[in-house]
Order: C-alpha cells, then structure tokens, then sequence
C-alpha cells in the first residue's frame, strides 16, 4: 500500500537531504513536487491545498531554512502534517464501553467487503480481546448473503444467527438483540444489507436497524481502490447516519493511497480498521503515525514486533534459544523461521515495514523475487527425510538429486538452501562461543551487532532479515 506515493515522496526529500542548505525556493519547489505526487495519488484537491499550505508555512520558516539539518526539519514537518491527515497521534479503537451485548453496525455499499469485514473484526474481538462473539446477517437482497456470513462464522469460530426466511432485516434485528442478551453475549455485529449506490430505501433500512439495536459502533466500510468514489460514498453516509468509524478494504491493492489520505480530512470520521487481504487474519488496526512512517520509507518496526508476536509461538522461541545456547541448527530449526516470515506477511510485507528498505524491496520486485522463495525453500526442507533434516551433512549428492526432484526444484537450489544453512549453522556457534545469548546481549552496548559477530553480514546494513541470522536472502533462489 502507498507504494507509488511512497516511491515519488521519497525522491523529492532524498533531493532535500541531499543539500546542506536550503534556501525558501527550494522548499517551495519540494513542496510543488509533493503537491503533484498526492494528487496523483487521488486525494482529495481541497485536502492537498490544506495539507500543502501548512506544510510550507512551517517549512519556510528561518528556525527550519537556518538550522543545521533542514532537509530533515521538513521532512519531519511533513511527517507531522500526514499523521495529522490521518487522524492524529492516538489510534482510534472500538469503543466498547457500554452494556452488553454491544452493538456495532457495519454499513456501506454492495461489494465493499463488509461481510468479510464483519468476520474479521469478530475473529479479532474473540482472539485479541477474548470477547464473546455474535454475528447476524441483515442482507435479504443479495443472494447467500447471509449462508455467506455462516460460513465465514465457522472459519473464524464465532457464532452466527440461525437463519430464518422470510424475515426482514428489522425482525432479525430484533431477534439478534434478543439472541444476543439469552446468551450473554459481549458484541453483536449487525451486518447490514448493501446496495449499487446510495439511495433513499438504504438509508431508511438503516435507520429503522439504528434505532432498535441503538449501535456503540457504526462502521463504514469501503473499498480503497475506488479512490475518490470511496470518499464521495462516505460523504453521503456521514451525512445520512451517525458514523463513529471507517473500515478501508483492499489496503493491499491500493499503491496509491488517495482514499486513506482523505478520508478523515473529508468525513472528519476516523479509520478504525484496514483489510490488508482475503485471509481472515488480514486486518490491521489503523495506526495514523505508523502509516506515516510507511509513507515516508521510515520503517514500521512497532508493527513488525507485533507480527512477530502473533506469529512466534512462544514454546518455539524458548526452544531455538535453547538450541542456539548450545550452537545447534538444523533444518527443522530453519523451516520453523522461513514458516514464520510467511505467517509475517512473507518478505514484501517485512521489508515494506523495515526502515530503509524500500530501494531492498524495488531490487526485489525487479528481481522477480517474491514470497514464492520461501515456498520453495519450505518445499525443499518437506522433501527432506527427518534424518537428513537433522543432520544435511547426509546429503550426498544422490540424495540432493532425490531432494530436488520431490520438491519441484534442481540440485542448484539445493545446494544454497545447505549453503544458508551453513551460515546460519556457523552463526549459531559463534553465540555459543560469545557465552549464549546473554553474553552477545553484554555485548550490544560495546559497538552493536556488527562490531560483536562479525560474520553475521553486517545486520539490515548488509542485507540480512531479522530472525534469519544475516545471511541475505535476496541471493537465495534469484530466478
């Protein structure tokens, strides 16, 4: 997401950077540049005049132009003016401080994924916040609408309302908040009915479900790839219903960005949540100076730490500790990880959060290099027996040829996978040497990590990817 505006902001601020002084034209000149990238990036024309005007009366000031880093100072001004943009320093969460069974009301049109919406952010309120759950189709029109959201319940294990024909969206909201209080149930999700555009009969169905199920939370959702149509539709409902919050859908195909950058500007309503995918798990609580930094090609490393929460099992990271306290690693060790960065969002979604890694990530994508590389690497260890897994140096060269025909790959392949392994293997001892974990750890105050393993590559500077122990996986498997 952001990636084309990201790209075009970040030339304009490497030029300002570049420069030791700045004189009042050229920050006018950036300003000019920055201008033409949002709107290309299809915000909104009054929010780019607004966001533009402030930024240059800051950034021409004497205390930015005569300081001794200006690049810098307007770029953090410009930093401050898109988290202000997209709703501030706090983070806009459900609020869910009222009587259960809480209601929140997902609205928008037909084909925004508010149905998906609905089981995603139940799954989050079951798993995250260990709520229990109830949902409840509304959507009489569309066909399957509600045996749709049934199915999604099963995946995601939260209970729906049994479907009963027939009835309109009003009676079934009354049966769900009659469902809902039998069952002692902590949030309702009411996912209403959608239609092509916005329209009277619309409206009034919501209104009529407002009023019986009186929401803490309603959500608008829309769908980010239709830019300034998302906008425009959150116009129409802000002015129809009383919204507390925006869902933006398909973040993850949208390199633009312009309905995110808008949207709270325009509705003055927050963006609570961001769909970043199909999978159930693909929702992202939305952070404005997160995806500022994001913007800017400032990393989100706050992100990647709660990833990495998610997805480390904390029994597996006590035991590759131990492992790595005693020099150990073998390929069950190393398909644990590469299961890891998958389970992350795979190497583009690590790289697009880590600072300074948005020129690894274009060399990437040039490279025809993607998440399929780990997919391979994962095939190459399943074609293994346990016994090699344990122990590569068994690998003959009969058996790389056994490796590889099972796996779908060639010899080649296999012999960098065992090549990385090497590395890391080797890495591992060096820990062991340094005194386990806590010495390395003495050792991070005398230097960092480069100056106590040496032979690591270097940390992010040399390419090598968190969790992965140095070696650069962007020379692994370039096809």
């Amino acid at each position: 997401m952001f990636d084309s505006l990201s790209d075009r902001l970040g030339g304009v601020f490497d030029k300002l950077r570049g420069r030791g002084a700045l004189k009042e034209q050229d920050v006018r000149d950036a300003m000019r540049e920055v201008r033409i990238a949002l709107l290309e990036a299809d915000v909104a024309l009054p929010v780019v005049r607004r966001f533009i005007d402030q930024v240059t009366e800051k950034a021409v000031g004497q205390s930015v132009l005569k300081s001794v880093t200006p690049g810098q100072q307007v770029v953090k001004i410009v930093n401050d003016a898109l988290i202000e943009m997209l709703g501030g320093e706090e983070t806009a969460e459900l609020d869910l401080n009222a009587a259960p069974p809480v209601v929140i009301m997902m609205v928008g049109l037909q084909g925004s994924g508010k149905t998906t919406s609905t089981a995603k952010i139940a799954r989050l309120l079951r798993e995250k916040q260990g709520k229990k759950v109830l949902m409840a189709s509304l959507d009489v029109n569309r066909p399957a609408a509600q045996e749709q959201l049934r199915v999604l319940g099963e995946q995601v294990g939260v209970a729906t309302l049994p479907i009963i024909a027939g009835q309109q969206p009003t009676e079934i909201a009354t049966r769900a908040m009659q469902s809902a209080r039998l069952q002692a149930v902590d949030v309702l999700l009411l996912d209403t009915a959608g239609r092509l555009h916005v329209d009277t009969q619309l409206m009034d169905e919501m209104k009529a479900v407002a009023a019986i199920s009186n929401p803490r939370e309603t959500l608008l959702v829309v769908d980010s790839l239709t830019g300034q149509d998302a906008v425009n539709v959150a116009q129409s409902f802000s002015g129809e219903v009383d919204l507390t919050g925006v869902v933006l859908t398909r973040m993850d195909g949208d390199a633009r960005g312009g309905a995110a950058l808008s949207m709270r500007a325009v509705t003055g309503k927050p963006i609570k949540f961001a769909g970043t995918g199909e999978k159930m798990e693909a929702l992202e609580v939305f952070h404005p100076s997160r995806v500022a930094n994001r913007i800017l090609g400032m990393g989100d490393i706050v992100s990647i730490v709660e990833k990495a929460a998610e997805a480390v099992k904390i029994e597996d990271a006590e035991a590759l500790a131990k492992r790595m306290e005693q020099g150990k690693f073998d390929m069950n060790d190393l398909r644990m990880q590469l299961g890891q960065m998958q389970k992350m969002g795979g190497l583009g979604a690590l790289a697009g959060m880590m600072p300074g890694m948005k020129k690894a990530k274009a060399a990437m994508a040039a490279s025809g290099m993607d998440d399929r590389v780990l997919l391979r690497m994962d095939a190459i260890i399943g074609s293994m027996t346990q016994k090699e897994r344990v122990n590569p140096a068994l690998l003959n060269a009969k058996r790389k040829i056994r490796v590889a025909n099972g796996s779908g790959t060639n010899v080649q392949d296999v012999n960098k996978l065992l090549k990385m392994h090497q590395e890391m293997s080797k890495a591992m001892k060096q820990i062991k040497k340094m005194g386990g974990l806590k010495g390395l750890a003495a050792m991070f105050g005398k230097g960092g990590l480069d100056a106590a393993m040496p032979g690591l590559g270097g940390g992010l500077g040399g390419g090598g990817m968190p969790g992965l122990g140095g070696p650069d996986l962007g020379k692994f498997l370039k096809k």
